[in-house]
This record gives structure tokens, C-alpha cells and sequence, in this order.
């Protein structure tokens, strides 16, 4: 893809939730999909199906839809998950502990191959089967694993210093889960993992039917 071109970040959210369906239709002996079937499943327009598909450069045929296999393969390219890229988590209380033992992330793409936190750290530690170093041991590692991708999970007090650390390091790009917006240089690509502001969109939902629900039970009284 052009290293200036711009996608809609909606579409790019969307896509996992292609894969999903798109797979599942696979395993259910399906060789195509359409653009309405794909909308029902995720619950917006057809329109929007194809757009977003037109987007990464996968073509349907009028009235067939698209060939399952070849619009995977083309999902898993494009988002760079056709291989694993491989990650290493900082930070391992509660999020980053469950983090690691989260086995969904290989149906993305993504492997967590080592845990890092501050020492001292007993030799041959391990969480959920993946190998736990003293932070010291960072910078050694990415160098040696050529490690691109780092995942912080470490206090919020302390996630500036600590990402600060990692692009020392020669990590590239952060999947950061803390509360703090880091402040790094532009070229260091980052994207904050949105908990509360998930938590406030569904909270806002859920108070809205709350309030359907009343006022449907005023009118049946």
C-alpha cells in the first residue's frame, strides 16, 4: 500500500469483523459471501460492505458477491496477518497478565513472545507459557529478535518513561492499554487501547434502552 495513503479508521475497525464472519462461512462449506449477507452480520448497509472492501482492493461480481478465499486472503494481507508479527508485552499485573493469556490474539496475527517487568525476575519465570525478564533485558532483546511491536501495560504513572524506554530500544510501535497519551516522537507509531471510552459508549447505550424500557412500561400501565 502507499506509505500516504489514507483509509477510513471505521472500515479498518471493521475488518476483523470480516475475517470472523468470512471464516466462519468458510467452515460452514460457503464459498462465497455477499455484500448484503456481510452487512446483516455486522450490522450496517451494503453500501458500506462495498466501500470498505473496495477500500483494500477486493472486487466482487454483481449478483455473486466475492469468493471467500481469495477476500481472506486479501483481509489477512492487507492488515499484515497473513504472518505473525511478533510483540513483547511490558507490564504484568492484572490487564497484562490476561493479556498474555489471551489466545485470540493468533487468529490475528499477533504473537506475544516474551513479558517484561521490573526485577529482579527468578530465572525460568513464565506467564501463561510465555517467558517473563527483567526490564533491564529489554533493550538486548529487541535487538537480538528484532522486535518491533511493544504492548504497555504498566502503571500510568509510569508509562511515559517506560514507552520512552522501549523506542529507546528500537521499538517502532506501541499498542499502549495504560490511561496515559504518550508523548513521542511522530515517526513512532502508537495506538491507545480506548477501555473507558468503550465503557462510556456502551454505558450511554445501556442508559438510553434503560430509559425506553421505562417509558414503554409508563405506556402499558
Amino acid at each position: 500500500m502507499s506509505r500516504n495513503q489514507v483509509f477510513s479508521i471505521p472500515a479498518l475497525k471493521r475488518m476483523p469483523a470480516y475475517l470472523r464472519e468470512l471464516r466462519a462461512m468458510k467452515a460452514a462449506g460457503r464459498a462465497r459471501a455477499t455484500s448484503p449477507v456481510l452487512a446483516r452480520a455486522l450490522r450496517i448497509d451494503a453500501i458500506s460492505v462495498r466501500k470498505d472492501l473496495e477500500m483494500i482492493g477486493a472486487a466482487g461480481s454483481p449478483g455473486v458477491g466475492y469468493a471467500l478465499e481469495p477476500l481472506i486472503d486479501r483481509i489477512e494481507e492487507f492488515l499484515g496477518w497473513k504472518n505473525a508479527s511478533e510483540a513483547f508485552l511490558v507490564g504484568t499485573g492484572h490487564l497484562g497478565t490476561a493479556l498474555l493469556g489471551y489466545r485470540g490474539f493468533a487468529d490475528y496475527g499477533l504473537k506475544i513472545i516474551a513479558a517484561f517487568d521490573k526485577g529482579p525476575v527468578p530465572p525460568d519465570t513464565t506467564i501463561h507459557d510465555v517467558p517473563l525478564f527483567d526490564f533491564a533485558m529489554f533493550p538486548h532483546l529487541v535487538k537480538r529478535l528484532h522486535i518491533h511491536m511493544g504492548i504497555l501495560c504498566v502503571p500510568d504513572d509510569a508509562a511515559q518513561e517506560v514507552a520512552e524506554a522501549m523506542v529507546d530500544a528500537g521499538i517502532i510501535a506501541i499498542w499502549n492499554f495504560t490511561g496515559h497519551t504518550l508523548q513521542l516522537p511522530d515517526e513512532i507509531i502508537r495506538q491507545k487501547a480506548n477501555l473507558a471510552g468503550d465503557l462510556a459508549v456502551l454505558s450511554v447505550k445501556l442508559a438510553a434502552r434503560l430509559r425506553e424500557m421505562d417509558l414503554s412500561d409508563e405506556e402499558e400501565k
